[in-house]
This record gives C-alpha cells, sequence and structure tokens, in this order.
C-alpha cells in the first residue's frame, strides 16, 4: 500500500472498497478496473449508484480530503508529521464532514488511507495523537468495515462522572471529618480522668456491699426494642425507595453554549436552557466524543438535583445523561423528542415520588439508580425498562443496549 508522490493502485483499490462498504454496496456490481480511475472518478461513480442519481455532484469538502488521500505520505517520518496535522485538526471534530457524530464518505476515504500507518504506531507516538485515536475508534465503530480492515486496537480509560461527584461530596464532607477528629480529641482528654472516675465506682461498689443495699440496674424496655426493629416489609420498601428513579429530577434540556474546559482535555463546559431565568452551567466529560459546535443548540437530558460544585475549579450544577456501549468508545447525550420543551420533567409511567431537593452523594444515590439505567434494542432510554417519556414521546439514543450514567 506504499506510495510516493502518487497514490497507488493497491491504495485506490481499498478506498473503493471502503466506499462499497460504506454505502453497502456489493463492489462486485462495478467493474474490477474502477481503481485505475482517479479516486474523483470512481468516488463519484460509486455516490451515484448509492443515491441513485446520475446527476450527483462531489461535494468540495469531500474533494479537499480526496486531495488529502491522494497525497498522503507512507514514509515513517513524514507520515507522522502529517498525522500530527490530521490530529490537530480533529481537536474540535468528531467526523471529518458533516454534524454529529455519523461519518461521511470522506472519513472513509482518509480512514483507509490512514489505516496502516495509524495500526503501526509504537505506545509512544500513540499518545501523542489523542484526538486522531478518538476519530479512528469511532469510525471502525461506526462503519463496518468487515475482513477489509483490521479493528485497531486502542487503549481508552473511560470518564468516570459519578467518581468525581462522589469525591465531590466527599470533599464537601471535610469539615465534618475535621469535627470528628475534633470530637475525639475532646473525648481523648476527657479519657484522662478515667482512672479516677473508675476509683470513685469500685469505691461506691464496696459502699454498697458493706451496708447491704441492692445496687439496681436500669433493664431496656423490652417492647420499646422490639418497636425499634423494622420489619422485613418496611425495610423492602425503604431500599426500593432508595433506588427509585423518582429521587431524581431529571429535566430536558437545550445547550445554549459550550466550550473546552480551560485546564481540562476530557471536560466540555455547557450553558444549557432549563426552562429557569438563569442558565444552567454544566461541566461534561464529553471533549473526546463530540466538539462544542455539535453540542451547542442540541436538546439533552440532566440531572438538575446533584450537588453543585466545582471540577477543576470550574462551576457545575447538573449532569447531562449520556448513552455508552460496553468499551466506552461510543458516548454520546440522550436526546429528547422533537418537540420536548427545555425544562419539563421526565416521567417515568407507575414511578411515583417526589424528587430529592439535592441528592447526597454521601448516601451513594445516584451509584444505586444508574445500574438500572439503559437504552433498550431499539435505542429507547428506560429506567428498569420504563422510557424516559417527555410530553413528545421518549428520549432515545443512537447507541441501543447501552448503558445511561
Amino acid at each position: 500500500m506504499a506510495a510516493n508522490g502518487s497514490t497507488s493502485l493497491d491504495r485506490k483499490q481499498l478506498i473503493a472498497s471502503a466506499l462499497c462498504k460504506h454505502f453497502s454496496l456489493d463492489p462486485k456490481t462495478f467493474p474490477e478496473n474502477i481503481a485505475e480511475d482517479e479516486i474523483t472518478s470512481f468516488y463519484t461513480t460509486i455516490l451515484k449508484s448509492a443515491k441513485n442519481d446520475a446527476s450527483v455532484e462531489v461535494q468540495d469538502g469531500v474533494l479537499q480530503w480526496i486531495r488529502y488521500a491522494d497525497g498522503f505520505l507512507t514514509d515513517p517520518q513524514a507520515c507522522f508529521e502529517v498525522l500530527k496535522g490530521l490530529n490537530d485538526t480533529l481537536a474540535d471534530l468528531s467526523v471529518l464532514l458533516g454534524n454529529g457524530f455519523t461519518p461521511s464518505e470522506a472519513d472513509v476515504i482518509v480512514f483507509a488511507v490512514v489505516h496502516s500507518s495509524v495500526i503501526g504506531l509504537s505506545n509512544s507516538d500513540r499518545q501523542k495523537l489523542p484526538h486522531l485515536l478518538r476519530w479512528v475508534d469511532h469510525i471502525q465503530n461506526k462503519v463496518d468495515f468487515g475482513d477489509l480492515l483490521k479493528k485497531i486496537v486502542i487503549e481508552k480509560v473511560p470518564f468516570d462522572f459519578l467518581k468525581l461527584y462522589a469525591l465531590r461530596g466527599a470533599k464537601s464532607a471535610g469539615k465534618v471529618e475535621i469535627d470528628s477528629n475534633a470530637k475525639k480529641t475532646v473525648q481523648s482528654a476527657k479519657s484522662a480522668d478515667k482512672p479516677e472516675a473508675d476509683l470513685n465506682t469500685k469505691k461506691s461498689d464496696a459502699e454498697i456491699k458493706a451496708t447491704g443495699d441492692k445496687k439496681t440496674d436500669k433493664k431496656p424496655d423490652k417492647k420499646a426494642t422490639q418497636e425499634k426493629k423494622k420489619s422485613p416489609e418496611t425495610e423492602a420498601v425503604e431500599k426500593d425507595k432508595e433506588l427509585s428513579v423518582s429521587l431524581l429530577n431529571i429535566q430536558v434540556g437545550l445547550i445554549r453554549k459550550a466550550w473546552k474546559h480551560p485546564s481540562a482535555d476530557s471536560l466540555l463546559v455547557e450553558e444549557i436552557d432549563v426552562g429557569d431565568a438563569k442558565l444552567r452551567q454544566v461541566v461534561s466529560g464529553l471533549a473526546k466524543y463530540c466538539s462544542p459546535e455539535e453540542l451547542t443548540n442540541r436538546k439533552v437530558v440532566l440531572i438538575t438535583n446533584v450537588k453543585p460544585g466545582k471540577l477543576r475549579d470550574v462551576a457545575s450544577e447538573g449532569l447531562v445523561l449520556c448513552a455508552s456501549n460496553e468499551d466506552h468508545t461510543l458516548v454520546e447525550p440522550l436526546l429528547p423528542p422533537e418537540g420536548a420543551k427545555p425544562g419539563e420533567r421526565v416521567s417515568f409511567s407507575g414511578v411515583d415520588g417526589k424528587p430529592e431537593d439535592v441528592l447526597n452523594p454521601k448516601k451513594k444515590q445516584l451509584e444505586k439508580i444508574t445500574p438500572h439505567l439503559f437504552t433498550d434494542d431499539k435505542g429507547v432510554a428506560t429506567f428498569k425498562g420504563i422510557p424516559f417519556m417527555t410530553s413528545a414521546g421518549p428520549c432515545t439514543s443512537s447507541i441501543s443496549k447501552a448503558s445511561i450514567k
């Protein structure tokens, strides 16, 4: 697949096959020598067949990336510099062309060209190209290349927002811990007088024995003790309440503005309209999966009664709920239906209850509830199989059978 100044035939055949995979076309329906044409020419032929339109025009954006593919160098040193440039381009993008997360033909063409170079990168070189590897992982999981291109194994550390939320709660509990230590100090001081107290107690016992008086100890009231014990039924009801999604205030929001966190590459900051006079600022671990531009003017589903706090010195007042596949290679915010209004509360059929004013991180309420949040085989967001419902219908995700948190 190596090339000098011009594109090799093998490379063009790979691109043609990848495009056929992308458009779900049978390569056998095209002439065997189709890859002998220029990339633009055979791309147009494949595109016309996919669109069933003889008048299809090639977009300027696609032409730009075809030229990129046409001039891609495979010399290791020169190739790495080109990949660094592509990495910088992808810093704010999930895909090369278009909006959202759907790969375009340009993504397929460039992926086919850089695949052999990326798969051979050393671990140290990979660490220098985080945006490129994120894009590679997204494309190979969105487009089924079959046996055409070997899947590139990429090690990732998933962003755990719940862990940060718990840590934030632990920090706020710092004062309680300090007070507890202070109490221990006071108790230690009191224990210094304990020998004298024990001596007085022993003396009192001796006096009682000498005088023949009986020492009376007040026994605990058995009835009161039994009343304090909770029945299994009561404990079961209270446990269900702890796991109830009704504790969460889940609302529809509209992201008015989004930008990169000033001191954390994996975080984005969003200003979200939830129907209040003031926009709600939320920090999310979405920087590796979508750009600020993709989130702007996008509806999301968020928990608004989490305890406010700071993530890397930036205030956050909510938790945007996202669907994620098993290995966290695909992550995207849940999508409310068209017509759902910012601020309306998401409901669950048959689940009653009032949300907490503010969730208590020390009770680990989120950690108990989120294992029961997932999308079904149609991508509908659910709690224990009960859909996230709005006035306009259920909330969904393009990722089916995914965890939600």
